[in-house]
C-alpha cells in the first residue's frame, strides 16, 4: 500500500486524451521547499500528479483523472498534447542548474512502487515510460544522464538499454534521424533529438554525434524484444 502526503496543487484541468503514458521529471530547483512552492503557486502554472522525495516522501498534488501542466510544449509517437495523455511524477534534485547528483537510493525504493502501480492500472508500455528530456529534447535535460533508468528496466518498467548481439545497421544520418522519429522522438532539431536519446540510452558519452553505437542501440530498440544485461 503506498503512502501519500496530499499537497492539492490547484494547476490542472480536464484530460482531453486517455492516459497511456508516464513522464519523469527532476524539479531542477536548489530545494524541495521551493520546488514544491512553485508546483503549487497559481501563478507558476505548473504541476505534477506526484512529487517524490529525496527521503522517500511521495506527494500527490493533482489527481489521476486531471491533467497536470508538468509536461509543457512536448512531443512523443504522434502525441503533441503530452499533458493529456500522460502521469507526470517530480523527482527532487537540484538538477543541472543547481549541482545536478544522483538519485538516493531512498528516493529510487519509493519511486518503484510508484512507478510499478501506476503502469498497472493504466497498462502504460515500456516505450512511453519516458524522460522530460525524450518529450521535450530541445527545452530539457530532465531527469537526466544519473537518472537508474536500469533499476526500471530490471522490473520490466521501462525500456532496457540493449547490449545483446548489437549490430550496426550503417544507417546515414538522416537514416538514424528517420529511425528516431520512428522510435517517438520530434527530430526537429536534430542536434537536441540525438542528445535526448544519448542521455537516455548511453549516458557516459552525450556528444550529440551519430556513431556505430547509437546506431545499434536503435536499432535494437525498434525490435519486437529490446534485450539488455538489465
Amino acid at each position: 500500500m503506498l503512502d501519500f502526503i496530499d499537497t492539492p496543487s490547484p494547476n490542472c484541468d480536464a484530460r482531453e486524451l486517455p492516459v497511456s503514458m508516464l513522464v519523469l521529471h527532476y524539479t531542477g530547483m536548489p530545494d524541495a521547499t521551493s520546488a514544491i512552492a512553485r508546483l503549487c503557486s497559481p501563478e507558476a502554472k505548473v504541476s505534477c500528479h506526484y512529487l517524490v522525495s529525496e527521503d522517500g516522501q511521495i506527494l500527490r498534488m493533482v489527481p489521476e483523472e486531471k491533467r497536470a501542466w508538468h509536461a509543457g510544449r512536448s512531443y512523443w509517437r504522434g502525441i503533441t498534447d503530452v499533458n493529456s495523455a500522460s502521469i507526470g511524477i517530480e523527482i527532487v534534485n537540484p538538477g543541472h542548474e543547481f549541482g545536478y547528483r544522483p538519485f538516493p537510493e531512498e528516493q529510487i525504493d519509493a519511486l518503484v512502487p510508484l512507478v510499478a502501480d501506476i503502469v498497472e492500472r493504466h497498462k502504460i508500455t515500456r516505450g512511453n515510460i519516458v524522460g522530460h528530456s525524450d518529450v521535450a529534447p530541445t527545452r530539457k535535460q530532465d531527469p537526466g544522464e544519473l537518472f537508474p533508468w536500469h533499476r526500471l528496466a530490471k522490473l520490466r518498467l521501462a525500456l532496457p538499454r540493449p547490449t545483446k548481439s548489437l549490430l550496426d545497421p550503417n544507417w546515414t544520418d538522416s537514416g538514424f534521424l528517420l529511425a528516431l522519429e520512428r522510435f517517438g522522438y520530434d527530430v526537429s532539431d536534430k542536434l537536441a533529438a540525438v542528445v535526448a536519446f544519448q542521455r537516455r540510452y548511453r549516458p557516459e558519452l552525450i556528444d550529440g554525434e551519430i556513431d556505430g553505437e547509437c546506431r545499434a542501440i536503435l536499432l535494437a530498440l525498434l525490435l519486437p524484444k529490446p534485450q539488455g544485461d538489465d
